[in-house]
């Protein structure tokens, strides 16, 4: 998928003349991503589980609104209204997941009452209005930038320094993993496979920050994916919490009768992913600098397709949180390329269904043929 988001890349810079692989709009590209990569985290938990959430747009749109009103109908300051928010989505997915887990009624039932409900309750608090203007330190958080160290400089050394930070993580994480690996016997590549393979990574990381560096500098709203990508994919490998939930989608009566405590681990998963719908919530509402009725609508449909098109498997037990973030910025790609492409949003919506239909077939015809 990875090379396919490459090609991608350059059918658009060709039809666009140029214009899509700019500093300008790669920038803005990432901040459009983030909303629904945030999104795609919590939903590669979801679908790995064996499960689905249709309520993530509603939800998102719901907390983004209640952290507008707080701000523009009440005064609130920004930290607190957008502690509100998340407390908001922490309460939803509670309530969603006790009647998944607990209740046994399946998620897509719940979820999409969730998805009808919520969006109504939306519609209810904004009264069909938009809410704005927003404080300005709140919308900072969709739209602002790491500031420079050095103001006089061209480029921004703040990003410089990031980029080279996380290349030194991955360097030192892929080193260690190595050997781990050698440690407890298995098959490892040849030395020079490994450097070559770090080398070709490093190269996109420094040509991802170099975007950035020679734009504006390093997104707010992208350093919130980076520390979720960093803390999911670590509780997803490291921890006995991700082996479970990865066992439980790959086989929920042999992860029973493992001892996985079924119930709790799926209230949990509906927990994690009502908090970060109430993230992207708040980060779409800043990036917008306003609340709509209709904010958060279809969501839903990127946020899978991302997850899936990242290689989650629709049967449950396969997926990676660097694959969905991998396939939000593809499916952000193609709106993006779309629009500068001036197709009409009709059209932009009836490519991202068909998109989805074809991951979905993919993954089930590789599964077959893996079998």
């Amino acid at each position: 998928m990875f090379l396919a988001l490459i090609g991608i890349w350059i059918i658009f810079n060709i039809l666009t003349n140029g214009i899509f692989l700019s500093a300008r709009n790669l920038s803005n590209l990432f901040v459009q991503t983030s909303y629904i990569a945030i999104l795609a985290v919590g939903m590669v938990l979801v679908i790995v589980a064996g499960h689905i959430d249709l309520s993530v747009g509603s939800i998102a749109g719901f907390t983004g609104a209640i952290a507008a009103i707080l701000q523009v109908n009440f005064g609130w300051a920004t930290i607190p209204a957008i502690g509100a928010a998340l407390a908001a989505g922490l309460l939803i997915g509670v309530w969603q997941g006790y009647w998944i887990a607990y209740r046994n009624i399946p998620a897509f039932i719940v979820t999409l009452a969730g998805m009808v409900a919520f969006r109504g309750a939306l519609i209810a608090i904004t009264q069909g209005q938009t809410i704005a203007p927003l404080r300005d330190d709140f919308a900072a958080l969709g739209s602002g930038y790491v500031p420079k160290i050095v103001e006089t400089l061209k480029f921004n050394d703040t990003t410089l320094i990031l980029g080279l930070i996380v290349i030194l993580i991955y360097v030192v994480m892929d080193l260690q993993s190595r050997r781990k690996q050698i440690a407890y016997g298995f098959d490892v590549p040849p030395m020079s496979y490994q450097i070559l393979k770090m080398v070709l990574i490093s190269s996109i990381i420094a040509a991802f920050f170099g975007v950035l560096m020679i734009y504006r500098g390093m997104p707010y709203a992208i350093l919130v994916v980076f520390a979720l990508v960093v803390f999911y994919s670590f509780l997803t490998n490291n921890t006995v919490f991700g082996r479970q939930v990865y066992a439980l989608g790959g086989n929920k009566e042999a992860a029973r009768l493992s001892g996985v405590n079924i119930r709790s681990r799926n209230m949990w998963i509906f927990i994690s992913m009502g908090f970060l719908s109430a993230l992207s919530g708040v980060v779409f509402t800043a990036r917008l600098n306003a609340a709509a009725s209709s904010a958060g609508n279809l969501f839903e449909l990127d946020t899978i397709a991302a997850a899936i098109i990242g290689g989650t498997s629709t049967m449950g037990g396969e997926g990676t949180v660097v694959g969905a973030i991998i396939g939000a910025v593809l499916m952000a790609s193609l709106n993006n390329g779309m629009s500068l492409m001036n197709i009409s949003a009709d059209w932009q919506m009836i490519f991202r269904g068909l998109i989805l239909l074809l991951a979905v077939w993919f993954d089930i015809a590789s599964r077959k043929k893996g079998n």
